[in-house]
């Protein structure tokens, strides 16, 4: 692991790192991490940002204004990538498919499943080393992301619900088999055979008994242009009632679907996940 920059902030320090990939097949992959003044005395607890479609690790570090409160808490903010990055890794000239648009999945069909892998590299290869090389104490994490990364906060958690203590999500796409940036993901990732796609479904996961112990939460903007034909909001909200799913899902007026919707509800976000890591929230 390579330390790109490190700028000091809010007493602590914004770092970015890079990586090769053994499980993605990819060299320099890129990450970002604040972390806390409360880390040069021993390993804090973080939160896992996933971001969303066209993103990288640097759009949230630099929109997201999650730095101060994070060093106020003591929390580790960590903004993975969103896919596999080279010119040797298969791209579609599509937005929503390809590189920056890795869904958080394990793609089973050529040619993407040779680097496609991102929720195995999220879990098997990038938190462990952070956990080796860091102060970053991986067995207490929280879950977030945005819109892709809101899908695949949802669906890491609800699989499994042992490796985080909170989640929440902005604006998340919640049924990606009943709408058009799923259909076209998961046909391309995963293949026609339709079965195979409710692993990677947050209200299928619900509907098949995957619970999160723990209240959800969850910001969707009204004014949001998604909304109606891409997230869908209220199928997750009304399988989450009709499972027992505690889940807190807030609808925005005025809000859309932007960073400046993140920035104006990071800190309650951080603030419920500090609670759930057991941190001084208020």
């Amino acid at each position: 692991m390579e330390q790109i920059s490190s700028t000091a902030c809010f007493g602590g320090a914004q770092n970015v790192y890079s990586h090769d990939s053994s499980v993605l097949g990819c060299e320099g992959m890129k990450f970002s991490v604040v972390l806390p003044p409360q880390a040069e005395q021993g390993k804090v607890p973080g939160l896992l940002y996933l971001s969303g479609l066209t993103c990288t690790h640097e759009n949230v570090m630099t929109k997201g204004m999650y730095q101060r409160l994070c060093s106020q808490l003591g929390l580790a903010f960590i903004a993975p990538d969103t896919s596999p990055r080279g010119e040797h890794v298969a791209n579609d000239e599509g937005y929503d498919l390809g590189q920056g648009a890795g869904f958080y999945l394990s793609a089973t069909e050529e040619p993407w499943s040779e680097h496609f892998r991102m929720d195995s590299y999220l879990l098997d290869e990038l938190l462990p080393l952070i956990g080796a090389q860091l102060n970053v104490d991986v067995s207490r994490l929280g879950l977030s992301g945005h819109s892709m990364g809101g899908h695949g906060a949802l669906t890491l958690a609800l699989k499994n619900p042992d490796r985080f203590q909170s989640l929440s999500a902005f604006s998340p796409i919640v049924a990606p088999c009943q709408v058009p940036w799923g259909h076209k993901a998961f046909t391309a990732y995963l293949g026609p055979d339709q079965s195979s796609w409710a692993d990677y479904d947050a209200t299928q996961l619900l509907a098949a008994g995957r619970k999160f112990d723990g209240e959800i939460l969850i910001d969707q903007g009204e004014a949001d242009g998604f909304l109606d034909q891409q997230l869908q909001t209220w199928r997750f909200t009304d399988e989450a009632a009709k499972q027992g799913q505690a889940a807190n899902v807030r609808m925005q007026p005025g809000y859309g679907h932007s960073y400046f919707f993140i920035a104006s509800f990071m800190e309650d976000h951080l603030r419920h996940h500090a609670r759930g890591l057991g941190l001084a929230a208020e």
